[in-house]
């Protein structure tokens, strides 16, 4: 029973140090070159689904502060207030329930049989479970301030495991997700 847990935990953690790539999208007939300034769509940060679990002030306070972070590292400035952007933001924060199917193996007795007749052995016998997880996917949209065009696009996905983050390690998971997620702008 322990090793089936033990195979189980591993699996996750294995899952949890995988980074994702960020998938990006972009429209390429603009200028990216162009866009200088940027401010908040409203609203800001979206959540899909709209849980009161996951919906949270201090959630959107990080994402907001990492984002404005990055787009400043990248050359962009917060429009003045009483001008119009070059570009809007909005994120949306997504959490996806998933499963994973998950085999474990281990030793075993019985009959088995071979080209020179039957006999006995330590053939193995594997047992396969589901397990439930969810993945939270932070996805920052980049519309042109004048049409309103979606002209850049990218998201990341991470596992979901905050619950047993604490103020500190849930900012430093922030970071490093919009870190990712931005490293695709501008594209190239």
């Amino acid at each position: 029973m322990y090793a089936r847990a033990a195979v189980v935990s591993l699996s996750l953690l294995l899952g949890a140090c995988q980074t994702t790539r960020p998938v990006a999208d972009y429209d390429a007939s603009r200028d990216f070159a162009g866009y200088r300034t940027w401010a908040w769509k409203t609203p800001a940060l979206q959540y899909r689904p709209d849980d009161p679990r996951i919906r949270s002030d201090l959630t959107e306070a990080r994402i907001r502060q990492a984002i404005a972070e990055q787009l400043d590292q990248r050359g962009l400035r917060p429009a003045t207030p009483g001008t119009k952007a070059d570009l809007d933001v909005q994120t949306w924060l997504i959490v996806d329930n998933r499963q994973q199917q998950v085999v474990s193996q281990g030793p075993g007795w019985g009959y088995w049989g071979g080209p020179w007749g039957p006999g006995w052995g330590a053939p193995i016998y594997s047992e396969s479970r589901t397990v439930d997880y969810k993945v939270a996917t932070l996805q920052v949209d980049l519309l042109d301030g004048r049409d309103g065009k979606l002209v850049w696009r990218a998201s990341a996905e991470r596992l979901d495991n905050n619950g047993d983050a604490g103020p500190q390690e849930r900012t430093e998971i922030i970071q490093k997700t919009v870190a990712q997620v931005l490293s695709a702008y501008p594209p190239h």
